[in-house]
């Protein structure tokens, strides 16, 4: 099993989106699931999620951080390279010592049991109680985004299973069938641009979560409510620039995904009128949707963000760039430990599940900590509160770009 994506691909002459440019662009309001930007063709988009293999960005060698590692010895890329070097063999050790269970028998439990709770969660709906129909609202709401953002996570980065193949019907599954998305765009989007530019200003920098015209408070607590109307509509858009097969599936998945739970509302849950069912669709479906936005921003903007052409090498690219929050019950279950309390740790090896990420989280956290390189770390309060004051700053203007100059 790969345990990293290695360095991103060259950048400047390269074919981004469908386009080729020598700086950097912002893009607009898309990004991985639920929402994307535009690849390029299907077959070529394909052929990228199978053998792409990264190669080293114009630049990587022209940071430098500091006298400490000259006077080492090694050139700075030489010391980058071999500390992650270092990192891979000591998580590659657990990896390989770790069971089937571990590595992708919990994460498979989780998402079964989601599905077994899908007709408990349909029949308490028929009653006219409040509480039990409120549980059927919290189950299916829970279950849904279990489905659409842990199963659609691990699937895009095939940690479900060791089969490619599989993986490609997982892919198509939990981000087509359940998330009314296409699975070449997620793929795409959130495995090549985001993993493979993690803040980099205008490719992997989450700038594409950015909704300037709104203000925070809109942004924050009302927008996310929309969620799941926006992502079949930006899904129906992006279907233009894949394949027609590609294009063809994706719409009889999607559409075979949202009748099915329209239908179970009406024949199973007893709703007695279209809109009613509709409603309570969207409900359900947007129930833990200012999560979901919260942390997909929390996690990297704010953080340091460079230039295309001056990015650090991987290790220090992902220890500034990515940020932990603490362990929550409730979203370590419907989003898995790799986008909450594991999300370094996914960066730096992303092909492993959400448990082989918890179980590698001690090993990776006292070795950056112990080479003095930086392990982020924040409360979601903390971020929420960063965020309101600071939103003008952060989501409405582009962040700075951060001089890497200095850093041991």
């Amino acid at each position: 099993m790969p345990l990293e994506d290695g360095d991103p691909a060259s950048w400047r002459g390269q074919q981004v989106n469908g386009e080729v440019s020598g700086t950097p662009q912002l893009r607009g309001t898309g990004d991985p699931p639920p929402w994307g930007t535009p690849a390029p063709d299907g077959s070529r988009t394909e052929a990228m999620a199978e053998g792409w293999e990264p190669g080293p960005a114009p630049g990587d060698r022209d940071v430098t951080f500091g006298g400490a590692l000259q006077r080492a010895g090694q050139e700075p890329w030489q010391r980058e390279e071999a500390l992650m070097g270092e990192l891979s063999e000591l998580v590659q050790k657990v990896v390989k010592s770790s069971s089937w269970w571990e590595r992708h028998g919990v994460d498979i439990s989780i998402l079964t049991c989601s599905f077994l709770l899908l007709p408990a969660g349909f029949l308490c709906l028929r009653s006219a109680q409040a509480i039990p129909f409120l549980a059927g609202v919290l189950t299916l709401g829970v279950v849904h985004h279990t489905l659409t953002v842990k199963g659609s996570h691990l699937a895009s980065h095939n940690a479900l299973t060791e089969s490619k193949s599989w993986g490609k019907v997982w892919a198509i599954f939990f981000i087509e069938l359940c998330s009314a998305f296409t699975a070449e765009q997620a793929t795409y989007n959130h495995v090549k641009i985001h993993h493979g530019y993690t803040n980099v200003i205008g490719l992997g920098d989450s700038s594409t979560w950015k909704v300037p015209f709104l203000n925070r408070y809109i942004y924050m607590f009302i927008a996310p409510l929309a969620v799941p109307i926006i992502t079949p509509l930006v899904a129906l858009d992006l279907l233009r620039n894949v394949e027609w097969k590609a294009a063809l599936r994706t719409l009889c998945c999607m559409f075979l995904g949202l009748y099915c739970h329209y239908w179970l509302l009406l024949h199973v849950s007893g709703f007695q009128s279209p809109w009613s069912a509709l409603l309570c669709m969207l409900l359900t479906r947007s129930l833990l949707a200012h999560p979901y936005i919260h942390v997909n921003i929390f996690q990297h903007i704010g953080l340091p963000m460079f230039a295309a052409d001056r990015k650090p090498k991987r290790i220090h690219l992902m220890s500034l760039g990515v940020l932990n929050l603490p362990r929550n019950a409730l979203l370590d279950w419907s989003f898995g430990h790799s986008l909450i309390s594991c999300h370094v740790e996914h960066h730096l090896f992303p092909g492993l599940s959400d448990n082989m990420c918890l179980k590698i989280k001690p090993i990776v956290s006292q070795y950056l900590k112990q080479k003095k390189l930086p392990y982020n770390e924040d409360t979601y309060t903390s971020r929420l509160r960063l965020f309101l004051q600071r939103y003008e700053e952060l989501m409405v203007h582009a962040p700075p770009i951060t001089e890497l100059v200095g850093i041991q």
